[in-house]
């Protein structure tokens, strides 16, 4: 993988984003394995993160948006185009290198992706990159992204470091 956010193949994603941000890791797991672990994580401290949400989007007048509790394994988490899980809808995967996912709301649109490479002379290794692309859709976009985005930069940290066993994201 070269240094950019994306991969060239899929530097479309970002195309027209109000925000681009990607995290990096290396482990064992495979790209499925990643993103189901990164869709899973719900660690108690994540339940008061997402009360706080309800109030914010309560606040802003986006009204009452209901929070998916979603648990996958590699083996369940959807990969074919179209499928919703929850807020999301897979956009794209081959379930080996990259997988996918779209969610829309009035005030914004969110892209979450997981890409994979095997990593030279390290076989079963592989560099992760899960990046995140956002595009507003309203002018409450930016101040919802805004307020939230310490605490999405937060969750994607620890959920891809859960997901990732020992491995740890770099900064």
């Amino acid at each position: 993988m070269n240094d950019a956010l994306i991969p060239e193949r899929w530097s479309r994603l970002a195309e027209g984003a109000d925000h681009v941000d990607a995290r990096t890791g290396q482990g064992t797991v495979s790209v499925l394995e990643l993103a189901a672990g990164i869709l899973s994580y719900r660690p108690a401290w994540m339940d008061v993160l997402w009360r706080m949400r309800g109030w914010l989007v309560r606040g802003l007048g986006l009204g009452r948006q209901e929070v998916h509790v979603l648990r996958f394994t590699a083996e369940t988490l959807p990969v074919k185009p179209g499928v919703s899980l929850g807020f999301f809808e897979v956009v794209d995967s081959d379930g080996k290198t990259f997988w996918i996912v779209e969610g829309r709301e009035s005030h914004l649109e969110a892209i979450l992706a997981v890409f994979a490479e095997p990593m030279p002379g390290k076989p079963g290794v592989s560099r992760f990159r899960v990046v995140t692309v956002v595009r507003y859709r309203s002018r409450i976009g930016p101040i919802y992204f805004n307020i939230i985005k310490p605490f999405h930069h937060l969750v994607v940290k620890f959920s891809m470091r859960d997901a990732l066993g020992t491995g740890r994201p770099q900064l």
